[in-house]
């Protein structure tokens, strides 16, 4: 295992309950520094893992490190180093929100009485719109949301891990953890996010893991998952004939209308040929060319296009 340069790395991981394969040979390598996307829908193995590399969950088999450490040993002390955000937070029901986040962060060797922790606690606060004087039995799942959000944020880890951080947030909320995450990833920090966001996860990621029944099927930079697909063009047709339009090289899907000269033209190119298609788009003269490279939905979609929607996803 290159535990030396990687904050978490994981081989071979199984987890079994009963005949139920929720993790089957999962392999997964976050370097320090990385923002890191860890995608699937729900029973892919997402939380199973995040549970695993917690010391929450132990492994019917294969190896994991995290910071340098077995997690089902070291639990406890990896906990003062690691802040997490669970994707369905609950709290102390008489301990107000103010009091949990003091709590959260104690509880990980944060001093909470330092000027430091209050000036950033105060800025989550108002960036988050969040009342800390209420009880936490008042809160609404997004406040509860904001309650571990703030915790997290608040006082410097060496790993954050986040399971839907996001959920029940609204929009806006959504926005603000997205530039608080910026900012982790601006100074150097290493997180670990898993997210049904995917246009949360195509802004903040520098590499990106999608796992399916347990494995992780493709991992890599955006730019690397993206050659692994196709790059959409479309044109004016013009005055373009069929001859002309029917020999760009490499065109997959093309689409026209062979009856309206006026419509446009469209078609999907291979990414890594890209490079060859414009010289002949060129050569033609086309006018209004658009050229998008694959979403980050469309490379998810790829691996679960056959059990998903894409909407919402």
């Amino acid at each position: 295992m290159n535990t030396a340069s990687a904050v978490i790395d994981a081989r071979g991981l199984h987890k079994h309950f009963g005949r139920v394969r929720a993790l089957d040979g999962l392999d997964l390598t976050v370097n320090a520094g990385e923002v890191h996307g860890y995608l699937g829908p729900n029973g892919a193995g997402k939380s199973t893992t995040i549970r695993i590399l917690l010391g929450l969950a132990r492994a019917t088999s294969g190896e994991v490190r995290v910071l340098g450490e077995d997690p089902w040993r070291a639990a406890a002390a990896l906990h003062r180093r690691i802040a997490t955000i669970p994707g369905d937070v609950a709290l102390w029901p008489n301990l107000s929100g103010g009091e949990t986040i003091d709590l959260l962060v104690r509880l990980r060797g944060g001093d909470t009485s330092s000027s430091a922790y209050r000036a950033t606690r105060a800025e989550l606060i108002d960036d988050f719109q969040f009342d800390p004087g209420k009880k936490a039995r008042s809160y609404s799942k997004g406040n509860r949301q904001k309650v571990a959000l703030i915790a997290a944020l608040a006082h410097p880890a060496e790993l954050y891990v986040f399971d839907e951080p996001t959920s029940g947030l609204d929009p806006l909320m959504e926005s603000v953890f997205t530039r608080h995450v910026g900012r982790l990833a601006t100074s150097g920090g290493t997180v670990l996010l898993s997210s049904h966001i995917l246009s949360e996860v195509e802004k903040l990621c520098t590499r990106i893991s999608i796992v399916r029944a347990g494995r992780v099927v493709e991992s890599g930079t955006l730019g690397e998952l993206r050659h692994l697909t196709r790059t959409s063009f479309s044109f004016e047709r013009g005055a373009l004939t069929d001859a002309q339009l029917s020999g760009i090289p490499g065109a997959h899907d093309l689409v026209y209308d062979r009856a309206l000269a006026a419509g446009r033209v469209s078609f999907t190119v291979d990414s890594d040929a890209v490079a060859g298609v414009l010289p002949a788009l060129g050569a033609v003269g086309v006018q209004g060319l658009q050229v998008a490279p694959p979403s980050l939905e469309e490379l998810f979609l790829r691996h679960y296009g056959d059990v998903v929607e894409p909407v919402g996803v």
